[in-house]
């Protein structure tokens, strides 16, 4: 069945995201507040909502924001173009990529694919979507759609075949299929730091479109296909 689909119509994704503001400290009372009821019953007998903030505050749709979308399409003789949508605008950086997939090359038949992607990276985009008052495109509005009508595409998903309590980082997997790894430099723990310390928006765009490659060369593996290469 995967081989099936045409390559030329699925949107290899992945996204950066930090906490909406880089200190506990610029957070109001009312969010702070929110936070705290949040995240309760995740602290430890040690942590407080000040500590978890820096940890987790970036992978909720609701305190978090995207600072990169990274995307990759294939194209002629086994190989993949990258693009990226990155900064410290959030509403631009969503508006681009809906740009992107609402153009003419995808004529609305995009399939997203990412690893994780339908407990993350589609939801989270979504979510900041509506948060940053912009019109979710048919790939992320789900809305009504039955399970096989929704356009995604999950790497992990895939390598579970059927059991929920799998979880496989992408990281693991590409090891076990042989594919070199995307996490050479930094990994996800590390992004608000580079974001809000070192102001290195380059290296965060650099480690967004390696997980990218990553997730289509597993694609690839799955359907018995040579590596990509880039373009």
């Amino acid at each position: 069945m995967l081989k099936k689909i045409p390559s030329q119509k699925v949107l290899f994704l992945d996204i950066e995201t930090v906490p909406e503001v880089g200190n506990w400290s610029e957070l109001s009372d009312e969010w702070k507040d929110l936070w705290a009821k949040k995240i309760d019953k995740q602290l430890t007998e040690d942590e407080t909502a000040e500590e978890f903030y820096g940890k987790r505050a970036g992978i909720l749709a609701e305190f978090g924001k995207i600072i990169c979308i990274s995307c990759g399409i294939i194209v002629e003789n086994d190989k993949i173009h990258l693009k990226s949508f990155y900064g410290d605008n959030e509403s631009q950086i969503l508006k681009d990529f809906n740009e992107l997939i609402n153009g003419k090359y995808f004529d609305s038949n995009v399939i997203f694919c990412a690893h994780n992607g339908k407990e993350f990276d589609f939801p989270y985009m979504a979510r900041r979507m509506i948060i940053n008052e912009i019109e979710l495109p048919p790939a992320l509005d789900l809305q009504g759609k039955k399970p096989w009508e929704i356009p995604h595409l999950d790497t992990m998903e895939l390598w579970k075949f059927g059991d929920y309590k799998h979880y496989t980082s992408l990281n693991l997997l590409a090891a076990v299929l042989g594919i070199p790894t995307p996490k050479d430099d930094i990994d996800g723990s590390q992004v608000a730091s580079v974001y809000y310390d070192d102001h290195d928006l380059g290296r965060i765009k650099t480690y967004c479109e390696k997980d990218v490659l990553t997730v289509a060369q597993i694609f690839r593996k799955f359907r018995g296909e040579n590596l990509l290469e880039r373009k």
